[in-house]
């Protein structure tokens, strides 16, 4: 805002008051002034006024003079530092920058992405500003509390805007311009596109040479190598996700006494039954009706006759204690471009086949679309895992600790089937269950593997259960 200060409001005996100070200061006090001319102006007046012999000493006196409308804004640099991510993890590696130095951004507008052992956090932007100083290069590993951004509060993305639409003008305007002669060349006679298709054939002649020359230099030394396939080596540092994902792997084979029991199961009633209401759910609740519900909801049932299932091994050295819970939360393993994870279907107990499928329809496009929270990855005391739709027929999946079991799905193929004496052609799937030797036995597992079955063959009994 532009000062309203004038001299010759401040008479001789005024300023003769004012308590003397060091002229570097009374200098300093008007030049520090950048936002006003009328400021400017008046600093080069009072350095004029000094050098004379009757205002001298009056002016040298001056140290601050009252100015009731004049404001000078400053903008304070706000430093962003790496956000609480969760109490289990404390670092994470920096994957990539949104934004650059000088680039403006929102309020909670996304600056940087943070890679974790499990998730992907994004780091926003406490206030909105411009980006001053990048504090940390990408793929550094940064800590809970670090500063990551120096960002300058205030400031407006004007400039932004008019570089934006400056630039398409330019084209736009010679793009007009190159236009406006080439409607009078068309109308004289036909030597304007003669001339104009030489002219253009002779480019063409002129870029073939040095493409037949280089051609022709490159044919021998072609011929003279050895027609071998392609050995180049690319060395890829493994993400944090895919790290952890070995690692508790790794952890599971060498603590559970793993074993994998199969069964066979006849898809013909749950498809007949998806077949003859999913239109209806669909149009009802949005929702389309899948396996994976059926399939929730058949191990929900089964476990409340073999309850070790849901239950782990926890403690010191191994575990010592067998926890057992009345609750069932679903890990169902999503294949994502950085790796398996497992979001979790809570208290599905409570839940019917729509419920379920939602739930899990809502994480699968969290995971998709990498927006999975820690709390979607939480806990867990069952997983089923999907590998069918990928095609595969069979595989022994591995437990997800501290869990005792996991389901594997597999592809659902047409497989002739003895059928009350008879052959039939059934769409056939392969169920296979990996289970802790060391909470549950052969009988239990298999137990619970046919019950499973049953239920799926026949989806009624679910309504008895």
């Amino acid at each position: 805002m532009a000062s309203r200060l004038s001299l010759r409001q401040f008479s001789a005996q005024r300023l003769r008051s004012v308590p003397r100070v060091p002229r570097a200061i009374c200098c300093r006090t008007f030049t520090t002034s950048k936002g006003s001319e009328n400021a400017r102006s008046a600093s080069g007046l009072i350095q004029g006024l000094q050098k004379g012999p009757a205002l001298r000493n009056g002016f040298s006196r001056v140290n601050v003079i009252p100015i009731s409308n004049y404001q000078v804004r400053t903008y304070a640099d706000t430093v962003v530092k790496v956000p609480q991510m969760a109490e289990s993890i404390t670092e994470g590696t920096l994957k990539q920058f949104s934004k650059q130095v000088g680039d403006y951004v929102e309020r909670d507008e996304e600056i940087a992405t943070i890679e974790t052992d499990k998730i992907d956090v994004s780091v926003n932007a406490p206030e909105s500003g411009v980006i001053k100083e990048l504090l940390v290069n990408e793929e550094d590993t940064v800590t809970v509390g670090q500063d990551l951004v120096k960002l300058e509060a205030g400031g407006t993305p004007e400039k932004k805007s008019e570089e934006a639409t400056e630039k398409p003008k330019e084209p736009a305007s010679t793009g007009s311009e190159a236009e406006k002669p080439k409607e009078p060349e068309s109308a004289p006679s036909s030597s304007a596109p003669e001339k104009s298709t030489s002219s253009t054939k002779a480019p063409q002649a002129e870029t073939s040479k040095p493409t037949q020359e280089v051609a022709s230099k490159s044919r021998p030394t072609e011929e003279a190598k050895p027609a071998l396939g392609n050995r180049e080596e690319r060395r890829v540092k493994m993400n944090r996700m895919r790290l952890r994902i070995a690692e508790r792997l790794k952890q599971s084979q060498n603590t559970a006494a793993s074993l994998t029991t199969f069964n066979e199961v006849d898809m013909s009633s749950l498809m007949e039954f998806r077949k003859l209401y999913k239109d209806e759910i669909l149009k009802k609740t949005g929702v389309k009706l899948g396996f994976m519900s059926a399939f929730s909801r058949a191990c929900v049932l089964a476990m409340k006759d073999v309850p070790a299932v849901n239950a782990s091994i926890e403690g010191p050295n191994g575990g010592d204690t067998i926890v057992y819970r009345d609750y069932v939360d679903i890990s169902v393993a999503v294949a994502t471009e950085k790796g398996l994870v497992t979001p979790v279907v809570r208290n599905a107990e409570t839940m019917d086949l729509v419920g379920i499928e939602k739930s899990i329809a809502d994480l699968g496009k969290k995971a998709r679309d990498n927006k999975l929270t820690i709390e979607d990855m939480a806990g867990g005391t069952f997983t089923i895992s999907n590998g069918g739709v990928f095609g595969s027929l069979m595989g022994t999946p591995i437990i997800n600790l501290p869990q005792t079991a996991v389901l594997g799905l597999h592809a659902i193929k047409d497989k002739p089937v003895a059928i009350g004496g008879k052959v039939e052609i059934r769409p056939m799937m392969y169920l296979a269950l990996t289970y802790d030797h060391r909470l549950l036995d052969g009988r239990e597992a298999v137990t619970f593997l046919v019950k499973v079955k049953e239920y799926i063959e026949d989806p009624r009994r679910m309504l008895l259960g």
